[in-house]
């Protein structure tokens, strides 16, 4: 299960990256919501939820 969860997270981190021009206009989108979904898992992890 953690082994899935460090993968899905890796990949929400490479895709958050503003790598191509079109996505470079999206602004603090996308990674701030990123950082909301990895604030959420590190409490639930420390609260062993998870």
């Amino acid at each position: 299960m953690s082994l899935l969860l460090l993968l899905i997270i890796v990949l929400l981190l490479l895709s958050a990256l503003p790598a191509w021009p079109y996505s470079r206009a999206w602004g603090y989108g996308p990674s701030g919501g990123l950082g909301l979904i990895l604030i959420i898992l590190i409490v639930l992890l420390v609260l062993g939820v998870i």
